[in-house]
């Protein structure tokens, strides 16, 4: 097979992809394009990216701001979805590798590349999941995973590579956990985590207070939607970037949004890894109650039960897929009714919906209150449960004799 002449990196200026870039001019003799993209990691991870990648060899370096498409075009839609892996998991790493694959494959076919490379390795999900967009975006395009090729085994050897080429990175062999950032949560691996009987100890948190330094007064905090896009905070409209991190600022105070997660990965072991997702999970729970307000039964359930194939369809980085693009099809017209603001009371870690007002509220008054009304007639209640039970009752009979 030929070696590219051009590729594209999905960059993030950490140990892994800053070595990679030397790595690539070394044994492929390729330029390097650099992708970067801003997902709401933070300055202190941007800062100084592109001087950074320049100086290790990349000839184009792109810092794209993705923030507004990643909340509008796929935390929203995996809110609707009501989607959480294995019980816990918010899915804020697994939706993000989409966004970056798509947007570092648009410029590798804008700059003429005629490669695509990361730094994922070869033991995670994530090398799945910027794989299986490459497929369904720019088949023809050869993908370079130097992980699965290098002979870097451990981050003492990257640091040594690191060293070797006057690649400047600000990680140490002292640094204990592996680390990943976005708009939605942070996620924290390795050191002590590896070992599933540890207790998570409390340097691993980063963006929650500690519930038993929360505040001693409860808060309660607002949010609203309409048709299944949250769009107010205590009743004050704000643009979708700026919803995720009031709450995740107000989450974080309360010590909401602190998962430890022993998962299965699709590649096949079982990892453990602890979460701060704050504004993510008050989202997540007022929608559900919002949902219980506004969505009839059977609706409802069915919901639920496709809930699990789409947590498994992003984790598994099957976004590109006609199979996604139906069930968001299917999720966007199950919350047109989803319209409403819900109440949620925070206190040392502990979030429970005080109030769900809708619009849309399927809750009629006058039938579920204990007091009888005209709107339900109770006797009804006999024949109703008489033709249910009839498989029932047969059964018994035949048993009886």
């Amino acid at each position: 097979m030929d070696r590219p002449k051009k590729v594209a990196l999905a960059y993030s200026g950490g140990l892994d992809t800053s070595v990679i870039i030397p790595w690539l001019r070394e044994n492929y003799g390729c330029e390097v394009v650099a992708v970067c993209g801003n997902i709401g990691q933070g300055d202190e991870e941007l800062a100084g990216l592109e001087e950074k990648a320049r100086r290790t060899g990349a000839s184009e370096v792109y810092i794209v701001d993705l923030r507004e498409e990643f909340v509008t075009g796929y935390l929203w839609p995996l809110v609707r979805s009501g989607a959480v892996y294995e019980h816990k998991y918010l899915l804020g790493t697994s939706i993000a590798r989409p966004l970056l694959a798509k947007t570092q494959v648009e410029i590798a076919l804008k700059t003429g590349c005629d490669g695509l490379a990361h730094g994922c390795t070869g033991k995670g999900n994530d090398q799945v999941r910027f794989e299986m967009a490459y497929k369904a975006l720019a088949p023809h395009l050869r993908v370079i995973a130097p992980w699965r090729e290098w002979e870097i085994r451990s981050r003492e050897d990257a640091l040594a590579y690191a060293a070797r080429h006057n690649v400047p990175v600000a990680a140490t062999a002292t640094k204990i956990y592996s680390r990943d950032r976005n708009l939605w949560h942070i996620s924290h691996e390795g050191g002590p985590l590896e070992d599933p009987a540890n207790p998570a100890p409390e340097d691993v948190w980063m963006i929650t207070r500690s519930p038993r330094e929360a505040p001693d007064q409860p808060a309660e905090v607002a949010i609203g939607f309409e048709q299944g896009r949250p769009v107010s905070v205590n009743g004050e409209r704000l643009g979708p970037v700026a919803i995720v991190e009031t709450l995740n600022r107000i989450g974080g105070e309360h010590g909401v949004g602190r998962v430890d997660l022993v998962e299965n990965r699709f590649v096949g072991m079982k990892s453990r890894g602890c979460y701060e997702t704050p504004g993510g999970t008050l989202i997540t729970t007022a929608y559900r109650e919002l949902e219980a307000l506004t969505l009839d039964r059977n609706l409802m359930h069915y919901k639920q039960r496709l809930a699990l194939d789409y947590a498994e369809l992003v984790y598994n980085g099957f976004w590109f897929t006609p199979l996604r693009e139906a069930l968001d099809a299917f999720f966007e017209k199950a919350a047109e009714s989803v319209t409403g603001e819900v109440t949620l009371r925070l206190f040392k870690g502990n979030v429970e919906p005080v109030s769900r007002r809708s619009p849309n509220s399927l809750y009629a008054v006058d039938i579920a209150s204990f007091t009888m009304g005209a709107g339900y007639d109770q006797k009804d209640a006999e024949g109703f449960i008489n033709l249910i039970g009839l498989p029932v009752r047969v059964r018994a009979s035949l048993k009886a004799k």
